[in-house]
């Protein structure tokens, strides 16, 4: 059994008190001493620092950004061309049936495109952009980087202290900046629904740039625990949970993420893996991704089969995504459900210990994002 992997912030999570898991092959903190339910609390109101080093990061090349932006459109449905210089965009990796490869993130960099992928899918993900792309781009991984992400309605004002520019950042805003002698790759973005950003630095500086960061009393070490309940109530997937190589993207309720210029109808229609699948979802929708909220107390988790009436009848669903959502003061669920009971105010039904439990199909997110525009 090999060792798990460690980030170059391990030390400090373990400094700080952290319950370390198994994640991804990384060895990352799930909570600290102030416990889950406290730091999702606490990065809702104030602000939370994330450890995502385990992320992949990844630079493509092609001497110029037209061409490696034309490129990448070969294995995306996004807009790349069309992204301004500095700008971020949320996308996705496709297969032949127009399932969701993996998720990511990419940016256009002025001579490139920075692209950050999910931990689990990166040496995938890598061999998929290295197989397709090389000669013609040159495929880097950045093996010698950190990520940190600063969430919450105080992080512009905790990170201006150390770095004044970043407040003058707009959501999905992408800038290089300058500190202690080294260049930090900053993202106003984040996975938690709330303002934020997050932090390519050296490796060697992260540490001294967390202690920093945690220097100031509106931020807080926060873990995987509180980063998934954030997630589930900004409605956000989870890669290998809400979405997966059988999920296409209409069904994910991920539609938006198509630009115009991609769709059926666009000036660069497909050319992707799957584009024809994807189109014909959109045309005649069967099933698709709900936010849902049982009744009472009790919380519904992945796995949970999904049911049209009180008694009788096959699952029509399952639960993707489910737990208690501390702001919202409930439970809340995201699953997918047949595009006919799809409608907000719908009530289905939840198997749970043996009973059928009422759940209502409910628009999503379910706390309303807080970006800078």
């Amino acid at each position: 059994m090999s060792a798990l992997r460690q980030t170059p912030l391990h030390a400090l999570h373990v400094e700080l008190g952290a319950k370390m898991v198994d994640f991804a092959g990384y060895d990352m903190p799930v909570q600290y001493p102030m416990g889950i339910m406290g730091e999702h609390s606490h990065c809702r109101e104030k602000a939370g620092l994330f450890d995502v080093s385990h992320m992949g990061q990844v630079i493509l090349r092609a001497g110029d950004y037209e061409t490696v932006a034309a490129a990448f459109e070969s294995l995306i449905p996004m807009d790349v061309l069309g992204l301004g210089e500095g700008r971020q965009r949320y996308g996705f990796f496709t297969n032949d049936a127009g399932g969701i490869e993996d998720d990511l993130m990419f940016a256009n960099r002025g001579d490139h495109l920075f692209v950050v992928v999910n931990a689990a899918c990166k040496e995938a993900d890598i061999a998929r952009m290295t197989a397709a792309l090389e000669p013609g781009v040159t495929v880097t991984p950045v093996t010698d980087r950190a990520l940190l992400a600063l969430q919450g309605p105080a992080a512009e004002a905790a990170l201006a202290t150390l770095l004044p520019e970043v407040a003058d950042m707009r959501f999905m805003d992408v800038a290089d900046v300058v500190w202690e002698g080294e260049t930090l790759w900053i993202s106003r973005s984040g996975y938690t629904g709330e303002d934020g950003f997050e932090i390519s630095v050296p490796a060697a500086k992260a540490d001294p740039l967390a202690r920093a960061l945690l220097a100031d009393d509106r931020v807080a070490p926060i873990g995987l625990g509180a980063r998934d309940s954030l997630r589930l109530e900004a409605g956000l997937c989870l890669y290998g949970h809400d979405i997966d190589t059988s999920t296409r993207p209409y069904e994910a309720a991920l539609g938006w993420a198509l630009q115009k210029a991609r769709r059926a109808d666009g000036a660069r229609a497909g050319g992707y893996p799957g584009a024809d699948h994807v189109f014909a979802d959109r045309a005649a929708l069967s099933r698709k991704r709900v936010g849902l909220r049982p009744e009472g107390r009790a919380p519904m988790r992945e796995g949970v089969d999904l049911f049209a009436g009180a008694d009788g009848g096959d699952p029509i669903g399952k639960i993707t995504s489910g737990g208690f959502g501390p702001t919202v003061g409930g439970p809340v669920a995201m699953g997918y459900v047949p595009a006919e009971l799809a409608e907000p105010g719908t009530k289905i039904f939840g198997a749970l210990r043996g009973k059928r439990l009422p759940l209502t199909v409910t628009t999503l997110p379910f706390v309303a994002a807080n970006f800078k525009r």
